[in-house]
């Protein structure tokens, strides 16, 4: 028996049974208790107003999770066995907002990836309510496009390489004037590849900056590439509003349009994905990232190594009751783990 911090008394150590071996799974009489009025009457009590949704596979199956994104607390999820739908995210959304409405509680923003599964069933169910794309999304996919981008120089600068008309040891000049550009161009083309993250890493240090400039010296393309990624990164600096980002991104869009070729293969950064991935400038309360529901598929993902009798939709559904029921033990288990610190220190 232990006193909290209130002076009230905890008679137990933690809010669950102790594992014993050869002890029953709870998995099956969980699943009831996280669709109860009561689960939700608890794990809604301090509702941040934020959520984020995503999906994560497993095989042919799909589980959707909507998660706060503030306090990290996964609120529904749905185990489809197929890949999902608008409708079924719809249906989600519509359960969820239902929940909502008998608390009386509101939504102020959600943040998901770049999939356009979630525009429509977004403003049909929540009309007016902040759509945050992931910032982590958007820019994987920017530097998807920068590190494909600067491949294709490489090819590019394969194709300059000359040919020799024989093979062996070269006697002419001619000869050694095609060796000595050959190995030009494949020194250039070692040096793109050997620092290519040099195009998408944030920022540059005085060494890397000097080696940068020496890669692409000859090739303005490649460093309006560099000042394009830099753009990009400034533009989700939380010390700006939401319309000074926005005029960088026209001012951004205008200058690789002079590139012909640049602006067709950064088509990423012409997508109104960007523009809808900076609400979060004003709302200093919205996540600018779905790193709370990504956290709960990496658990998932972690608990299919582990668990291997997790391969049904059945047991995938009882396994993620349990973890939420889990969840919700955390503050108590925390609280106990506190007064045993507390007592052992006397």
């Amino acid at each position: 028996m232990l006193v909290g911090d209130s002076g009230e008394t905890i008679e137990y150590l933690f809010p669950s049974l102790l594992f014993k071996i050869g002890s029953r799974s709870r998995e099956k009489k969980t699943l009831p208790k996280i669709e109860s009025d009561e689960y939700f009457d608890e794990v809604l009590k301090n509702f941040s107003g934020y959520i984020a949704v995503d999906e994560v596979y497993d095989g042919r199956f799909c589980i959707l999770s909507l998660v706060d994104n503030r306090t990290y607390k996964r609120l529904m999820f749905r185990v489809l066995e197929k890949s999902p739908t608008s409708e079924d995210i719809l249906e989600l959304f519509q359960s969820f907002r239902a929940i909502l409405e008998r608390r009386g509680l509101t939504l102020h923003g959600i943040t998901t990836d770049g999939s356009a599964l979630y525009t429509e069933p977004v403003q049909t169910v929540f009309p007016g309510v902040w759509h945050q794309i992931c910032e982590f999304h958007v820019k994987q996919e920017v530097n998807k496009s920068v590190i494909k981008v600067v491949a294709q120089t490489r090819q590019a600068l394969t194709r300059m390489k000359v040919k020799r008309p024989k093979r062996g040891r070269p006697s002419t000049s001619e000869e050694k004037s095609i060796v000595r550009k050959n190995e030009r161009i494949q020194s250039k083309i070692g040096a793109l590849f050997e620092h290519r993250y040099l195009f998408v890493q944030k920022k540059l240090s005085a060494k890397e900056r000097r080696t940068f400039l020496e890669i692409t010296r000859g090739m303005p393309e490649l460093r309006t590439l560099r000042e394009s990624v830099e753009a990009v990164y400034c533009l989700y600096d939380r010390r700006c509003c939401r319309a000074t980002a926005l005029r960088k991104l026209h001012q951004l869009r205008r200058k690789l349009k002079r590139f012909t070729g640049l602006s067709q293969r950064l088509k990423k950064i012409e997508s109104p994905t960007l523009d809808r991935s900076l609400f979060f400038l004003d709302d200093k309360k919205l996540p600018s990232t779905s790193n709370a529901v990504e956290r709960s598929n990496r658990r998932f993902r972690k608990m299919q190594k582990t668990v291997y009798r997790v391969r049904t939709p059945e047991n995938i559904r009882y396994r993620i009751a349990l973890d939420m029921l889990r969840d919700g033990y955390l503050p108590l288990r925390y609280q106990t783990i506190k007064s045993l610190h507390q007592e052992r220190a006397g």
